[in-house]
């Protein structure tokens, strides 16, 4: 069946009403300038994995040196992250700044920082991905965990995030921490404090709030939530504080399901949750808690 086009004016009322039906937002959706698109987001995403772990990567390699093709997706890396950081950055000035490079200059240096931290991400990556052949009697070497495993995939995404947020850029942090959850069904704030040696099993449904803070050596599984108290909880001092979601110390291993919430919960070094458990209380170093004898 053919279809009738109506006329121009037609869609051009209709998108009049469409842009029209957000109300008075002044921000939001009704920002003056673009965010970076979902394919931006997947071309970064790409490029920092191929600089983080060439040897299992190398899309779109000519077969030349490793170095020569990591210098190379560096460069190609530098520019888009460039730009996407000044978007993030951008979206909200006002007219009156429109021509002026004060997001531009921010851009290149936060861009620039994050460049000359990727050694230093990859080393903490290592730690990652040794963490997960010692802990899953599954894997068969270094390179399937790197190839398989969505928990390092979400990790390493959220190492970069946590960096550049800590820079100071805006909105693409977020952007690449929900492509991963997009990906893997892990969801990590990129403003979570995560420690050396992070293990994450199967990983799929798993929480990570904003202030959560987890200390080295922890191992995780599917479906644990690190999670904030109701909103209806704001009053209590944690909140206050700002701090929403619990701590895990070193050495914490947390099974599928468990659920734990709230800025003043601390799960003591060493701790065992075992899975399905809800806790919203404080736990000793070294207790098993929700595991049957």
């Amino acid at each position: 069946m053919a279809t009738v086009r109506r006329p121009h004016d037609t869609y051009a009322a209709l998108a009049a009403r469409v842009l029209s039906a957000a109300g008075d937002l002044k921000t939001g959706l009704a920002s003056e300038g673009p965010l970076p698109s979902r394919r931006d987001v997947r071309i970064l995403v790409e490029e920092l994995l191929e600089v983080l772990f060439p040897e299992s990567h190398r899309l779109g390699t000519d077969g030349g040196s490793l170095q020569d093709h990591v210098a190379a997706t560096i460069g190609e890396l530098e520019a888009h992250l460039e730009t996407a950081i000044f978007l993030g950055l951008h979206r909200l000035c006002g007219p009156k700044h429109r021509g002026h490079d004060r997001c531009g200059k921010r851009a290149r240096q936060i861009a620039g920082r994050l460049l000359e931290a990727l050694p230093d991400i990859r080393a903490e990556m290592a730690r990652d991905i040794l963490a997960a052949y010692e802990s899953d009697p599954a894997a068969t070497g270094i390179d399937e965990i790197v190839a398989c495993y969505p928990g390092l995939y979400a990790i390493a995404i959220y190492r970069v995030a946590h960096r550049l947020l800590g820079y100071g850029a805006q909105v693409v942090p977020r952007m690449l921490t929900e492509y991963a959850h997009s990906r893997t069904g892990i969801d990590i704030h990129p403003g979570a404090s995560i420690g050396a040696s992070f293990f994450i099993d199967h990983g799929t449904g798993i929480v990570i709030g904003e202030t959560c803070q987890i200390g080295n050596r922890v191992r995780i599984y599917q479906g644990v939530t690190l999670g904030a108290l109701s909103v209806r909880d704001r009053g209590k001092a944690d909140a206050a504080a700002g701090k929403r979601h619990p701590t895990i110390e070193d050495d914490v291993t947390i099974y599928a399901n468990a659920t734990i919430l709230g800025g003043a919960t601390v799960i003591g070094r060493g701790a065992v949750v075992g899975g399905n458990a809800w806790i919203t209380y404080s736990v000793p170093p070294g207790i098993r808690v929700g595991i049957g004898t």
